[in-house]
């Protein structure tokens, strides 16, 4: 747990901002592996082609060219096809890309059980993702998102992802609360980064018992995640098939 503003006392924190990848479903490398199994292809290969489309949008980040949105979705599945074939003789027709990754794809009970604790004990509670637009409707078929969250920033809607200034200025607003009442629990340590050079406290999240440990005494009462398997991309799950 690192702390963004100096000085802030114990329990000072009022708004708690969680990601949504990597912390309310496994990892990406975990949600890799689990595509490549889905569409045939070796996941060391797939990482490297994803690489490769990626780098033709000066980044090396595989999520900014369809968070920003550089790219529609069906434009970049295209590319990745189109690489697959090119450089590894691989005729492979991937399909709706959205719905693949999240076929099957996980949610963690324990900590969406946090965040309802969070929430009945008056904390405000949000959602900040980098989170593709033609995502939405899969992630939330996932998450009971007026149950769990006061407020929802995606990259998409806003013009900003993290770890930009931008959006953590954005959702601090949003949860009228100065920075340094703010906590983001993100699994991206680059995340974790700018949260903290905006004068947020940030946790690097690994499991909900350690997220929860690590955030009672920013908001000064105890959380415990409800037991069961605490290891990362090894946690007590429900999986939404979707139709």
């Amino acid at each position: 747990m690192t702390a963004g503003a100096e000085g802030a006392a114990a329990g000072h924190v009022r708004a708690v901002w969680t990601d949504f990848g990597g912390v309310l479903t496994p990892s990406a490398a975990a949600s890799t592996r689990a595509y490549s199994d889905l569409v045939g292809v070796p996941v060391a290969i797939l990482q490297q082609v994803i690489v490769r489309v990626t780098a033709t949008y000066g980044t090396d980040d595989p999520m900014l060219p369809l968070d920003t949105p550089l790219v529609t979705e069906d434009e970049w599945t295209r590319q990745v096809e189109q690489v697959l074939a090119r450089d590894f003789a691989l005729d492979v027709k991937l399909g709706d890309f959205g719905e693949g990754w999240f076929r099957d794809r996980p949610v963690d009970t324990q900590w969406l059980s946090v965040l309802r604790d969070l929430r009945a004990a008056g904390f405000f509670v949000g959602m900040l993702s980098n989170m593709v637009p033609t995502w939405e409707r899969h992630w939330r078929a996932m998450v009971p998102s007026t149950e769990v969250f006061d407020h929802i920033v995606v990259s998409h809607e806003v013009g900003f992802r993290k770890p930009m200034r931008q959006i953590y200025d954005l959702a601090a607003l949003a949860a009228g609360v100065e920075a340094g009442q703010c906590v983001l629990v993100d699994d991206m340590p680059g995340n974790c980064a700018g949260a903290e050079a905006s004068g947020w406290h940030a946790i690097r999240f690994t499991d909900a018992a350690e997220a929860a440990r690590q955030l009672s005494p920013l908001v000064g009462i105890e959380l415990v995640a409800p037991a069961g398997r605490t290891r990362h991309d090894d946690r007590p799950w429900v999986a939404v098939r979707h139709a």
